[in-house]
């Protein structure tokens, strides 16, 4: 079986791919340094501890595992870290992947598909995003992904380094079969907070800012199932090995929830009440971020089935009740 190295396979998103990867018959092996991913997530091919910053351990799992492809997921991604701490995004981030794409040049593995951001457009005021929106990061999380986006363009000019770049707008739900889900420490999305809100696992959630410019004046985002967004990374591989050449794509559904919209249907989903405080806005967060795109669609034939709120936070709860890595 084709081998395919997953870095951050061990994290959220990582975990479904290797999942997804596995489903269609390729050999995940994940390369991760589990500081916010978890080795029980890992449970569909080898598991190689390593960090980005380690080229030498790096090009000891190529030399190893000799992948057809990287997905490359591992990254730093908390905005308010990247607000307060910047150096370590451009370091971790924007440094270690310039030594994976190295590491993955070196041994002549020269399709790479790469998870990026939204963060990358920073605010555009009552626009819908499609992939020529300019890029005009707010934090050094969107800038430091707009610059892996650079470099992988600078090494397929050089090396002929294959790509393609995926945008992600929010991600939410888990596995349905329950394998993998979504659990971070610390916690920062916004459906796993609410969970643990409702489930008394915290006091409660803060909806950071309420005097935006929106209907109810919190902040909108377009959410899609993990899922989907997973699937689309095969088909994006599928999309490389067929020597399509490099590509962006948005992924995203084009419809947009706010923060409060999302608390009323884990209401409805959970038939409990979400306990919310009012905080004031974080440093960072955009008004609103909805893609526009349907070029994920058109030329790679995605389609987004599990991406309706209902899903997504029906997913999340069962995994949450009863998946918790912690457990």
């Amino acid at each position: 079986m084709t081998n395919i190295l997953v870095t951050g396979g061990a994290g959220y998103i990582g975990s479904h791919a290797c999942k997804a990867l596995a489903q269609a018959g390729y050999t995940p092996v994940t390369y991760d340094n589990l500081i916010t991913g978890w080795q029980d997530a890992v449970k569909f091919g080898p598991f190689e501890q390593g960090d980005l910053l380690d080229r030498a351990r790096l090009d000891e799992v190529f030399t190893k595992y000799r992948p057809a492809a990287v997905m490359h997921f591992a990254a730093l991604s908390q905005v308010g870290e990247a607000m307060s701490q910047p150096g370590r995004y451009w370091t971790n981030n924007v440094a270690g992947s310039l030594n994976l794409i190295e590491a993955a040049v070196a041994a002549n593995c020269l399709n790479f598909v790469f998870s990026s951001t939204c963060a990358t457009y920073g605010e555009h005021d009552n626009v819908v995003l499609d992939e020529d929106t300019p890029q005009l990061p707010l934090n050094a999380y969107g800038a430091s992904k707009r610059a892996i986006e650079d470099i992988l363009r600078d090494f397929e000019a050089a090396y002929g380094l294959n790509h393609v770049i995926f945008r992600y707008f929010n991600v939410a739900g888990a596995d349905p079969e329950g394998d993998v889900g979504e659990f971070h420490r610390p916690e920062t999305h916004l459906v796993p907070l609410m969970l643990d809100a409702i489930d008394g696992k915290r006091d409660g959630l803060t909806v950071f800012g309420t005097d935006y410019d929106t209907p109810d004046g919190t902040c909108i985002r377009d959410y899609v199932h993990v899922c989907d967004l997973v699937d689309a990374h095969v088909l994006g591989l599928n999309w490389l090995e067929q020597g399509k050449g490099s590509r962006v794509f948005n992924l995203g559904t084009g419809s947009g929830f706010s923060v409060m919209e999302v608390i009323g249907h884990s209401k409805a989903v959970t038939n409990r009440e979400v306990p919310y405080s009012i905080g004031p806005r974080r440093a960072g967060d955009c008004t609103k971020l909805v893609s526009g795109s349907t070029r994920a669609e058109l030329e790679l034939g995605w389609e987004p089935k599990r991406s309706t709120l209902e899903t997504m936070i029906g997913d999340a709860w069962r995994w949450h009740q009863n998946g918790n890595y912690e457990k």
